[in-house]
């Protein structure tokens, strides 16, 4: 069965500057006016990344552009819950801690209210980014 995914943004940024090891799932933890934004696209993902602090998992540094006419705003860069569960973050902030990762957000879309993807990213090196760019050119 193939489910409906809305993509509302993805972060073009990570796939250039990382190795996407290994991706997961989480939910958002967002308020009225933040879902009305989103739903309109007006996100970027381009600089952020995931932290994990007193077992949860945080997402910083994701732009959501406030509405013009909303009564509550949270700011555009706040701080954001992302539901997972506790036993999947405690595994993801063993590898981070031990094998030097980061948790990067690849996309974000409408599976349930605030869906998005992220996954566990190694770096990358200048000359990976240049064996990226000339195998890209080749095949072009």
């Amino acid at each position: 069965m193939k489910e409906n995914l809305k993509t509302i943004a993805q972060n073009k940024k990570a796939f250039h500057d990382y190795f996407l090891e290994e991706s997961f799932e989480a939910g958002i933890e967002l308020c009225g006016t933040e879902v009305k934004s989103i739903r309109q696209g007006r996100v970027n993902l381009k600089d952020s990344w995931c932290s994990i602090v007193d077992g949860e998992m945080l997402v910083n540094g994701m732009h959501i552009s406030p509405m013009s006419r909303a009564i509550f705003q949270q700011g555009s860069y706040a701080v954001r819950r992302l539901l997972m569960h506790k036993r999947e973050i405690m595994r993801l902030f063993g590898l981070v801690k031990q094998e030097g990762y980061s948790l990067i957000p690849v996309s974000l879309y409408f599976k349930l209210p605030g869906q998005g993807a992220g996954g566990l990213c190694k770096g990358k090196k200048l000359y990976d980014k240049r064996s990226d760019m000339a195998a890209r050119d080749a095949k072009r």
